[in-house]
């Protein structure tokens, strides 16, 4: 769906700009992230329905602070600002932002005035989320103060129309009572957005998009085993049919049963010709005697550009290949800088390295969503839920959840834990409860068991199961008891070497998800 239809969230450089995106397009309304240096001809240029200032760790007064331009808010366009946003829109409007010495963080109340267009419907005392130390302390001329805390008594201001307000609270993030509800309200009934974009159409779209890039030529996609390479293969075959290869390098390091789901159950969900390169032993060869998890992840890329290489060269024998399909997701674009795209693979965030004779045209249709609506999307083109609910897998595989060296032996030993993990919270109910369950090997650990009446030295298991909306933060998951007692149990007793599993309660930050 074209960006003009939508939302612009202006990026401060906020932890949570993604999250404000993401909260608006479950309210039906497309968003794009755009920078703070973003100007009021090119805002006109993109036309949104509305601009959402986003939160920031500078101040506003502070030398060199991300400022916004003072026009945007002459182009009759509605704007909401989000804590920084709020604290530079006011500012910019010749309100007053100032340093109170009283600062705000996490939970606070909040007291609304029953006169406020923004928290219309809502409890006049409401809990909502604050990180801040500067306030505002004078709303701009015009402006009524709609909400207040008991140390920030300007915590919401609006003008007469509702359509130029702010809040100085953070409505993103669901510790915020009402949230959504604040967003949502703004959006639909004072800024007029329709909410009209959903995850039905957008499979459409991109097809056709795909269908205009891409014309008569051939191009070429690299099959991870994951959701989004598989999603993105499936719109462009949707659109070009034939005219598709897909490449799948089966380097040993994925999940029991992943290998043969994308060989048979994504070729026959799709009809996609599919070319498979078994680099087990090449990759195994490779890995022997590294420990190091940076120089596995280093190996692993290397491999699999040289295995991806060939089968391009062999492919490209048949007649020219023009077009590479990646899987790349929003987060991904934002997340290695704003993602302005090249048209040589070599210096592209997600794959790397490919000689300088090798140069695609890149075609990533997932590039303005998330994970959860690429999961939506890949149900709407039919693809099998197996592969459509998969957990998020890194992209060295289980090359960096054995905690030493990646031998056949150990990839066994943890391939059999982890599909019993899986297994058990399927079983459960709880396997798209939570975001993922990585599922480590301490394989240079030995620890003392006692089976069979025998002194045992096996290795331990770690089950890390975490919850998340987006992977940037991520909390451990209370798994029920029963179910892991489930999951210990069947793990000592059925994977060979295992005497003890272990329960990583660490959050994110300070813990990453993965353990490497």
């Amino acid at each position: 769906m074209a960006a003009s239809h939508g939302v612009l969230v202006v990026d401060f450089g906020a932890q949570y700009a993604q999250l404000i995106a993401r909260r608006v397009r479950e309210a039906k309304v497309y968003s794009e992230i755009v920078p703070s240096s973003i100007t009021a001809a090119e805002v006109s240029a993109k036309n949104p329905e509305a601009i959402i200032l986003s939160g920031g760790p500078s101040s506003v007064y502070a030398d060199h602070a991300p400022k916004v331009d003072p026009a945007i808010f002459s182009l009759g366009i509605p704007v909401f600002g989000i804590c920084y946003g709020f604290q530079t829109m006011a500012a910019a409007l010749k309100g007053v932002v100032a340093q109170t010495g009283k600062s705000e963080f996490g939970r606070t109340p909040l007291s609304v005035k029953s006169s406020s267009k923004v928290f219309a419907g809502l409890p006049d005392s409401q809990s909502v989320w604050m990180s801040h130390g500067d306030a505002v302390s004078q709303a701009p001329a015009g402006f009524t103060v709609s909400a207040a805390t008991s140390d920030t008594p300007i915590a919401a201001f609006e003008d007469s129309s509702g359509k130029l307000a702010g809040v100085q609270f953070h409505p993103e993030v669901l510790h915020t009572e009402h949230g959504q509800a604040i967003l949502q309200n703004w959006l639909i009934n004072i800024a007029g957005c329709k909410p009209s974009w959903t995850t039905a159409n957008i499979a459409e779209d991109e097809v056709a998009k795909a269908k205009a890039v891409i014309g008569s030529k051939r191009v070429i996609c690299g099959l991870s085993g994951g959701v989004d390479s598989a999603v993105a293969a499936a719109i462009v075959q949707r659109a070009v049919g034939k005219q598709l290869t897909c490449v799948f390098v089966d380097h040993g390091l994925l999940r029991s049963g992943e290998s043969e789901q994308v060989q048979r159950d994504f070729v026959a969900a799709t009809g996609i010709e599919l070319v498979v390169v078994d680099a087990v032993d090449q990759f195994l060869s490779a890995l022997a005697g590294v420990t190091d998890p940076e120089e596995k992840r280093k190996i692993i890329g290397r491999e699999f550009i040289r295995s991806f290489e060939k089968a391009a060269r062999d492919i490209a024998a048949g007649g020219e290949v023009e077009f590479l399909v990646q899987g790349t997701l929003y987060p991904d674009v934002v997340e290695s800088g704003g993602g302005t795209g090249t048209a040589n693979i070599k210096s592209h965030h997600n794959v790397g390295g490919l000689p300088d004779d090798l140069k695609f045209t890149l075609v990533e249709p997932l590039r303005t969503l998330f994970k959860d609506e690429v999961r939506h999307v890949g149900l709407e083109l039919g693809l099998p839920e197996e592969i459509v609910w998969r957990q998020p897998f890194p992209g060295p595989g289980l090359g960096i959840r054995i905690i030493g060296e990646v031998t056949k032996v150990r990839l066994d030993i943890l391939r059999e834990a982890d599909v019993i993990a899986r297994e058990e919270l399927k079983a459960a109910g709880l396997d798209r409860v939570i975001w993922q369950c990585p599922v480590v090997l301490l394989a240079d650990v030995r620890s003392v068991g006692v089976q069979g009446d025998g002194r045992t030295y096996g290795h331990p298991i770690v089950l890390r199961p975490v919850s998340s909306e987006d992977a940037m933060t991520a909390d451990w998951s209370r798994i029920p008891y029963e179910v892991l007692e489930k999951i210990s149990t069947r793990i000592t007793n059925e994977v060979r070497e295992v005497n003890r599993v272990v329960l990583d309660v660490t959050s994110k930050p300070p813990g990453t998800i993965e353990w490497e």
